[in-house]
């Protein structure tokens, strides 16, 4: 640390979101956030290889490719060139889990010609939720008694949001993709392998968050699960165990360093360290400074949820109903447990949808319209908000569920959907907007009560995400319905921020995330008190969210029954 104090260090965090990638340049001692650049992945948003009505989300790995390199360009284009040339480390953070296909060589299959445009060649996205019935096989399989159950440390529940699920899924789908599927690898994987020239799938190093998270590894059963598991799940995965991984490693670590054609492509020195990769939200709770108990919500189109325990504490105790419990994944010496909501901010993108379709066809028939669906589309949620800010609820007043895309905590079940209820002749548009938004502060409360209630203190909430930098009626609802301080850390790039942190430490200026934690992460802007006078309202409308959730469960029972039943008969 001595030589990095007088000589100038800066690295960059790589986030790869859900709609494209930021790069963040930072004084590796100040942690002064000295410059970013932001690219949208190009065939994401044209919407190929999607199909939303069936929960298809694919990313190809050009995407990610070419709006990286564009992003550090345009990061690195903004500060002198001696700036550049002080990068010493770069760390990565994607979203998860978002597996891909690759090769013996460890190419993504859809970067080979053949597979340029097949959708079951590309990133799996995390909110793709075709593999449902894979990962209910999962489940059923894991609590049969025949096999050990490897969803003990994550939750109890495996999500079609997973890897084995997705990997499975898919390769049962396309017979030409499982041929040429030597194995499977994570997006925050993928990348570190890819900078570093180390993507063959025996060198590139795998991170102990995607691993123990959605994969179901654990040093208890030696790893991953094992190959008569694996191969129950489905056919297609015969002998992939031993084309997968054995060694994890944490993302204070290096991934490797990078190669000579990155350097040249990126503008950066060669050689210098990319660190393992984590999921966002590990990292965005690194960077927004939490340690021991402090619950970080990463808040965006879904939510993430990180509570950081002394494994030590939990000991031999599994936590039920959350999304894993994993010790490393965000800072090595803490275990992390892992909850979120589907939907968060996909929630109200969908009701603006819903909201400008009048506008939108009346565009399609009158394209001098255009101008106004343009003002709408960038005023609608801000006016609504206002609105819902004045509605005073009642015991009477609409009540949503925020399971438009599934329920990922407690205990993750991809088959619910979102409702609204309550609905009358009088209701409003911004009544309606107030509801969607109490119900997502519903979720929130519904996790922090799943770590609370099985003993898991959760001592401070901090925000994270660009919807908690951007809608104080969005927090100030979370806070009146949890009941809690909720803390808003300044960042506005808070994971690539945690990214830079594990860059520092992968690249030698700090020995450890703790240290770099405190010259690097980011302070408080802001805290949102719960308002007392509405505290006993809010208790009761949480009962309702409660009572609604069951008799959507037993409807979503139902259907699945008599759709099994009727499958048999047919």
């Amino acid at each position: 640390m001595e030589h990095f104090a007088t000589q100038p260090a800066h690295v960059i965090g790589l986030d790869f979101g859900s709609d494209s990638v930021r790069a963040l340049l930072v004084n590796a001692v100040s942690g002064e956030e000295v410059a970013s650049g932001v690219t949208y992945y190009p065939r994401w948003m044209q919407g190929l290889y999607n199909q939303p009505e069936q929960s298809q989300f694919r990313h190809h790995p050009k995407d990610y490719i070419e709006a990286m390199t564009q992003a550090v360009r345009e990061a690195l284009a903004a500060v002198p060139a001696e700036v550049a040339q002080s990068v010493v480390g770069i760390g990565v953070d994607t979203t998860g889990s978002t597996p891909a296909p690759i090769d013996a060589e460890g190419n993504v299959l859809a970067l080979l010609p053949e597979f340029e445009h097949n959708p079951h060649a590309m990133f799996i996205l995390w909110k793709d939720h075709t593999s449902v019935a894979k990962a209910e096989r999962i489940n059923q399989l894991a609590h049969s008694g025949d096999f050990t159950d490897y969803t003990k440390f994550i939750g109890g529940i495996y999500s079609s949001e997973w890897f084995w699920a997705k990997a499975a899924w898919v390769s049962e789908q396309d017979a030409d993709v499982a041929k040429h599927a030597y194995s499977w690898v994570e997006l925050c994987d993928w990348i570190p392998a890819l900078l570093s020239g180390n993507q063959h799938p025996h060198h590139l190093r795998r991170g102990i968050c995607a691993a123990g998270h959605k994969a179901m590894w654990h040093e208890s059963w030696g790893g991953l699960p094992d190959q008569a598991f694996l191969s129950a799940i489905s056919p297609t995965l015969d002998g992939m165990r031993e084309r997968m991984f054995s060694e994890v490693y944490t993302a204070e670590q290096q991934a490797g360093t990078l190669s000579a054609a990155w350097a040249q492509t990126l503008g950066l020195p060669e050689g210098i360290a990319v660190a393992v990769g984590e999921f966002d939200c590990h990292m965005g709770a690194v960077g927004a400074g939490a340690g021991a108990h402090d619950l970080v919500k990463v808040i965006g189109t879904s939510t993430c949820d990180i509570l950081m325990v002394d494994a030590d504490n939990v000991g031999e105790r599994t936590i039920h109903g959350i999304c894993g419990q994993v010790k490393g994944s965000a800072l090595p010496n803490l275990m992390a447990l892992e909850a979120g909501q589907s939907a968060f901010g996909d929630i109200y993108a969908w009701y603006k949808r819903v909201l400008l379709w009048p506008v939108q066809a009346l565009v399609a028939q009158q394209p001098e319209a255009q101008a106004t669906l343009d003002a709408l589309d960038k005023a609608l949620i801000p006016m609504l908000s206002q609105a819902a800010e004045s509605y005073e609820f009642n015991a009477h007043s609409p009540l949503a569920m925020d399971w438009h895309n599934g329920r990922r905590t407690p205990y993750a079940n991809q088959r619910l959907k979102g409702s609204l209820s309550d609905l009358n002749l009088g209701s409003t548009a911004p009544a309606l907007f107030a509801a969607l938004v109490e119900s997502s502060a519903h979720g929130a409360k519904a996790i922090v009560d799943c770590f609370v209630d099985q003993g898991m203190a959760v001592d401070r909430v901090i925000a994270i995400g660009g919807i908690s930098q951007k809608s104080p009626y969005v927090m100030q609802m979370c806070a009146d319905v949890i009941g809690r301080d909720i803390a808003v850390v300044r960042s506005e790039q808070c994971c690539a921020l945690g990214a830079a942190i594990f860059a520092a430490v992968a690249a030698g200026v700090y020995d450890d995330a703790q240290q770099a934690q405190a010259a690097m992460a980011s302070p408080i802007s802001a805290v949102y008190s719960p308002n007392a006078d509405t505290q006993a309202l809010r208790r009761e409308r949480y009962a309702g969210y409660r009572e609604l959730g069951q008799h959507l469960e037993q409807l979503a029972e139902f259907h699945q029954a008599k759709s099994s039943s009727q499958g048999v008969q047919s």
